[in-house]
């Protein structure tokens, strides 16, 4: 196979949304890219543009369209030769995607720790505080912990939600760390524990996507690959798939890769965090845990627990 050769003419065209974050993560391949390949700068652009999810502010996702509406505008680009590659969050990548898309490359995984902002623990919550958040996930952890809490939607880029709290839009909010971090916020927010709030599938972790039809592609991305962090996402992506999650399912998934095998913790739960179904198991690379820990839960789970996960 061929690899293409990138110049200031004909240059790596890298797709990104415009937000802050998004920009940090492309920048950061971008950075991987010219190193892994010896590539000056010229030779890799970044190439922004406006996601919806970034228009639509006032909504939940799940309301209006879901996690398509991070990627759906890269994704057209992708087809119409706008950008070789996207870069995603792929925690915003949706579970089921046509197969002209593959996910070929990720960088190292951030923190997956979620943070707590405006105050010092969950316990230190005032009674009835309200939360913002528009995570269906982080919805049914906090009010499984304090059921008190009111919990109120809250959207937008970090920097937005941050603003919401400094103007008493709500008490407090959860972040991913992995996201404060890459914006050198590694200071801002209380780190919460994985025991209480298991983060979401895939959370931490970049990804880089191309056509499946660009196989020439293939040697420059699989060079910046982080293949512990390929393998461990591509575990909690089979677990979000067998399960039958979608936008408004409570579901969090983490797995560690642990020499020749995988170690995947998941949970599920109601809206309201009063069920919740949790597990672990430890199977080898390619092995079929993913699908197993999803029929145990979804044994385990009430009439109305599996209901929100049919798929």
């Amino acid at each position: 196979m061929t690899c293409p050769i990138f110049t200031a003419e004909h240059p790596l065209r890298i797709g990104t949304r415009r937000s802050p974050l998004a920009l940090a993560q492309a920048e950061m391949t971008r950075a991987a890219l010219k190193l892994a390949h010896n590539l000056p700068d010229e030779a890799v652009k970044l190439v922004p543009m406006l996601a919806t999810g970034d228009k639509i502010q006032d909504r939940p996702l799940a309301e209006i369209g879901g996690k398509a509406l991070w990627t759906k505008e890269l994704e057209r680009a992708l087809i119409d030769d706008q950008i070789d590659i996207a870069v995603h969050s792929m925690k915003d990548v949706e579970t089921w995607r046509t197969d002209i898309f593959v996910i070929s490359a990720m960088l190292p995984r951030a923190d997956v720790h979620d943070r707590l902002i405006g105050a010092a623990s969950i316990d230190d919550l005032k009674q009835g505080a309200r939360v913002g958040t528009s995570s269906p996930r982080r919805t049914a952890q906090l009010q499984r912990l304090r059921p008190d809490l009111q919990i109120v939607p809250l959207r937008g880029n970090v920097a937005t939600r941050l603003a919401h709290i400094d103007a008493g839009d709500a008490d407090a909010t959860l972040l991913a760390a992995a996201g404060l971090d890459r914006l050198d916020m590694t200071e801002v927010g209380t780190e919460l524990s994985l025991d209480a709030f298991l983060p979401a599938a895939s959370q931490g972790a970049v990804g880089i996507d191309r056509l499946a039809s660009r196989a020439d592609i293939i040697p420059i991305l699989e060079a910046i690959n982080d293949v512990e962090t390929f393998t461990a996402v591509n575990a909690e992506r089979a677990f979000l798939a067998a399960v039958g999650g979608n936008c408004h399912s409570p579901v969090a998934a983490l797995a560690r890769v642990e020499g020749a095998q995988v170690r995947l913790r998941a949970e599920i739960l109601t809206a309201n965090g009063a069920e919740l179904q949790s597990g672990e198991c430890l199977y080898a690379i390619g092995g079929d845990g993913p699908e197993r820990l999803a029929q145990e839960l979804l044994g385990k789970a009430s009439a109305e627990l599996r209901g929100i996960f049919a798929s």
